[in-house]
């Protein structure tokens, strides 16, 4: 007879995460747990300890704490408030628990495993908020809660896919943009997070594709499983696919980037202006890398975008809210872990 005690299904959900607060000494902390990680930036870690500490955060945190006072609001950080709406909502449509960490800072991998721990999960299914394989976020997150979950050995983990071409995710991205595709406009600019170019080639099992093969992206290969300007770039065409857009109504871009090494390209903050000179007044940006508004969407975008963009002569920038916690994201979230039990 088997007396073995049946699994419990149990989700976590994991976002980037936020400081606590948009003080100075919150946000050093935040950056300096950020920064340090090894999947961002990539050098030996004296290398890296130095840079952080010796140069980035001697100056970067006085500056991001005034970006983030821009945005923060009466329930805090835009990113953790919008993502614990989505976990409430998301538990609402599924018969197990649901808990949400972040990858940095507040609430923790070990605070939401422990959670589940105590709900008496056995069974973890993980479903990093990043639709695109980096290895500075999705990977990243994945290798932290590998590392933590071993806290509870009778815990198993199981961790979604990236899902930048899920038709759940497309349809609920092209859904979610509907209402402002609609509005006026001459051009619809897809701005992802950049990466450094290297990160592609790091995370090519290949090591002979990215950047090697010639249109590398559209060239079928293993490497695209891990190759996230191939993802982006095909979250892009079935996007416009689904939309009904012709190549002209829009362009894609990448933003965010830190240092003097290449990141990906065309580069954003370059583009806008680029675009008002042509005569391209009034654009619209989404930004599919992100599935929660913060920092980077509404102050990078919404605020310094759309100050570049005018000052060039453009009319009108509107950023397109993320998909936060619209109906047809939460049932696509819902659908990912009911078709992974």
């Amino acid at each position: 007879m088997n007396t073995s005690t049946p699994s419990k299904f149990g989700v976590l959900l994991m976002n980037l995460g936020s400081p606590d607060s948009p003080s100075v000494p919150d946000v050093r902390r935040y950056l300096r747990e950020f920064l340090m990680d090894g999947r961002v930036i990539d050098t030996p870690w004296p290398i890296r300890f130095a840079l952080v500490n010796g140069l980035i955060l001697v100056t970067r945190p006085k500056d991001a704490a005034h970006a983030y006072s821009t945005i923060w609001t009466s329930e805090g950080s835009p990113l953790v408030a919008t993502s614990r709406r989505v976990k409430t909502l998301l538990e609402e449509k599924l018969d197990c628990p649901v808990e949400l960490c972040m990858r940095y800072q507040n609430p923790p991998p070990l605070q939401a495993l422990r959670s589940l721990h105590e709900q008496g999960v056995t069974e973890v299914f993980l479903i990093p908020l990043f639709p695109h394989y980096a290895m500075s976020s999705f990977e990243s997150a994945v290798e932290r809660v590998r590392v933590v979950i071993k806290e509870f050995p009778q815990m198993k983990l199981r961790v979604m896919p990236a899902y930048y071409n899920h038709p759940d995710y497309i349809d609920a991205l092209v859904k979610s943009a509907q209402p402002y595709l609609e509005q006026e406009h001459d051009l619809l600019l897809f701005s992802f997070h950049g990466i450094p170019e290297r990160h592609l080639c790091k995370s090519d099992p290949t090591k002979a594709h990215c950047f090697k093969v010639p249109n590398c992206c559209d060239v079928p290969s293993p490497a695209h499983a891990t190759c996230y300007r191939h993802q982006c770039f095909e979250t892009v065409r079935l996007f416009v696919d689904k939309a009904g857009l012709t190549r002209d109504q829009y362009a894609v871009s990448f933003q965010s980037r830190l240092g003097r090494d290449p990141w990906l390209k065309p580069y954003t903050d370059l583009e806008l202006p680029r675009f008002a000179q042509e005569g391209k007044k009034r654009v619209l940006v989404i930004c599919p890398a992100f599935v929660s508004d913060c920092l980077e969407t509404i102050e990078e975008i919404g605020i310094r975008g759309e100050q570049t963009f005018t000052e060039a002569g453009g009319t009108s920038l509107s950023l397109i809210p993320c998909m936060n916690e619209h109906p047809r994201w939460i049932q696509a979230l819902a659908t990912f872990v009911e078709s992974n039990r």
